[in-house]
């Protein structure tokens, strides 16, 4: 038998031993800091990059926007999110970048906290969402766009420096 087949599965930590999905409780976890970052893309037309970086889009600044409502995301994680804790996060970043291809627009978010858990779905959360800003914002004049690629690209987690 393939060793993938006779290794116990690991024990998936949001669900109790019942069956029943739970919140995970950390409370005995120290406080670390922790950083992640998140990545992914919404592929669009040309012509519609062009209204984007003219800001010619009719419902206003598109990567100002997608910028804000990926900040406001990562923060209401928790809410989105039914098992997430909701986490006061500390930092909050979101770049959105149009290559030279201009074919789509690259989304990065990056989420720091000192806390007993980590970050990583805020940062999925605020790529996820200025992702469907932009979507919204720019399906009157572009059929073709797709996002894509949303995934975690980086995290971090060290102790806190001695007081």
């Amino acid at each position: 038998m393939p060793e993938s087949e006779s290794a116990t599965p690991p024990r998936l930590s949001h669900i109790a031993e019942s069956g029943e999905a739970s919140m995970v409780d950390v409370s005995q976890k120290p406080n670390l800091f922790r950083e992640a970052t998140a990545a992914g893309e919404i592929h669009l037309s040309r012509s519609t990059v062009d209204l984007i970086e003219s800001d010619r889009v009719a419902k206003g600044n598109v990567l100002a926007t997608a910028r804000i409502a990926g900040i406001q995301a990562a923060k209401r994680t928790g809410e989105l999110i039914p098992l997430c804790h909701p986490l006061p996060i500390t930092h909050c970043e979101v770049e959105l970048v149009v290559p030279g291809s201009r074919d789509r627009v690259e989304i990065r978010a990056t989420a720091r906290i000192i806390g007993p858990t980590g970050v990583e779905m805020e940062a999925l959360t605020a790529v996820s969402v200025a992702a469907l800003t932009i979507y919204d914002m720019c399906k009157a004049v572009d059929k073709t766009m797709r996002i894509e690629g949303i995934r975690l690209v980086r995290k971090v987690k060290r102790a806190l420096p001695p007081a």
